[in-house]
């Protein structure tokens, strides 16, 4: 599994590009010196980084995702779940639910992610 780690900003500007996709690198240009008051060089050095991160692609300057917001979340998830926990899902929800109890419909909903998951 590849792992991309971002950094706080890089992550940011990822969730404009996943939410505005496809997008023009003018736009992200406008919107990044709006939100993060990048100049235009610093606008086009993210989108390539994140390009060669693997996570997006710039064709004739539109700029869409290679990964999407989801498969993304679920890398980092399991990176995290692997890092921590030594790849453990019991131990990692032992620990979410250490210090607060489920309510029934998390319980339901954790039970149909279970029954659809396993390997049959």
């Amino acid at each position: 599994m590849t792992v991309i780690q971002l950094g706080t900003i890089e992550a940011r500007f990822a969730e404009m590009i996943w939410e505005k996709e496809p997008v023009t690198t003018s736009e992200l240009v406008k919107l990044a010196e709006k939100t993060f008051q990048w100049k235009r060089t610093t606008t086009h050095t993210v989108i390539k980084r994140l390009c060669e991160k693997g996570l997006f692609q710039n064709q004739k300057g539109t700029v869409t995702a290679l990964i999407s917001r989801t498969q993304f979340a679920s890398m980092q998830s399991r990176t995290f779940v692997e890092d921590t926990f030594g790849g453990s899902l019991p131990a990692f929800l032992a620990a979410f639910t250490q210090n607060s109890a489920l309510t029934p419909k998390e319980a339901e909903e954790l039970h149909r992610i279970i029954d659809q998951a396993k390997e049959e």
